[in-house]
């Protein structure tokens, strides 16, 4: 009995010490040996990092510690762990996946002849931009939007193959001087680009400044940053009326129909009879989205 008591003593006394004097406990789920795997346990096949090589957004590549990373901006080959602006984790799991309604490969359908600058990667890393972006109300809403904006797209962009507006006559038009900031990138360097085909020096300004990026002094980067791109045309669609009277976002999720969209997108020049077929083109890139997402279009699909 003696002996078992002494032995308890000197135990709790041992225990006492190591959190004193800081030693380490041994504990049943320790790994004495260190050879605990702390790399991502999901089973991914992505090609090593290489410093130097230049990276698009999308792109996916393990680090030499054996973790993942996507490039959220282009870049040409910073470091994944120093450079976090244009690096952020990747979770192999499906942490790579922003839970999107539009999964890669109804992207890929909706798209086959589309330009690898508009790649699925940066459009699901644009969406933290705007939560709320096919992501309010039922599924069914939800897909819709994701359809009515993918749609538009579309038309704005011959099926995302134009990157920028193809008439570069226009180009020296879309610069107001009369506003206080000028057009510092130059009068011919507003003209439309990205998905949404944003131009007009003041969009460009009001776009950078929502964004965080800016875009009066460096309207290129809508061209050359696929995440950046996206995020300007989701930028329009959930905070710009246009000519028309809601938001684009707010259309949808509200159930005014897709035609008020195109009414809020390109309404003065479209609606009301001005263009019919430009809105029926719409209407039926509309109507084959909301088919392969397998939900219906809605009413009030013209304007």
């Amino acid at each position: 009995m003696w002996r078992r008591r002494a032995m308890a003593w000197f135990a709790a006394l041992a225990a006492a010490c190591a959190l004193l004097f800081g030693m380490p406990m041994a504990s049943a789920s320790a790994d004495p040996a260190g050879t605990a795997d702390t790399a991502p346990r999901a089973a991914c096949s992505y090609p090593d990092w290489v410093a130097g090589k230049w990276y698009v957004t999308g792109d996916i590549v393990r680090y030499t510690d054996g973790r993942y990373y996507r490039a959220e901006h282009d870049n040409p080959g910073y470091d994944p762990v120093i450079s976090t602006w244009y690096w952020e984790p990747y979770d192999c799991g499906g942490g790579g996946n922003s839970g999107f309604v539009v999964s890669e490969a109804q992207f890929n359908q909706m798209f086959p002849n589309r330009n690898g600058f508009y790649s699925y990667q940066g459009l699901t890393a644009a969406l933290g931009a705007y939560p709320g972006f096919a992501n309010t109300g039922s599924d069914t809403v939800k897909r819709q939007e994701a359809a009515a904006f993918l749609a538009n797209v579309s038309h704005e962009t011959g099926g995302l193959v134009h990157i920028v507006e193809q008439n570069q006559a226009n180009y020296p038009h879309y610069c107001d001087w009369n506003r206080p900031y000028g057009c510092p990138a130059g009068q011919a360097a507003y003209y439309g680009r990205g998905p949404i085909q944003l131009s007009w020096n003041f969009n460009y300004k009001a776009a950078g400044d929502a964004l965080g990026i800016d875009l009066l002094n460096n309207p290129w980067l809508v061209q050359n940053d696929s995440a950046v791109s996206w995020k300007t045309a989701l930028w329009y669609w959930n905070t710009q009326t246009g000519p028309g009277t809601m938001t684009p976002h707010n259309a949808m999720v509200n159930q005014r129909g897709f035609g008020e969209t195109i009414r809020s997108i390109n309404g003065s020049l479209e609606c009301n009879g001005a263009n019919p077929g430009q809105v029926q083109s719409r209407i039926d890139a509309y109507q084959r989205f909301v088919q392969i997402l397998g939900t219906t279009p809605g009413s009030n699909l013209s304007c």
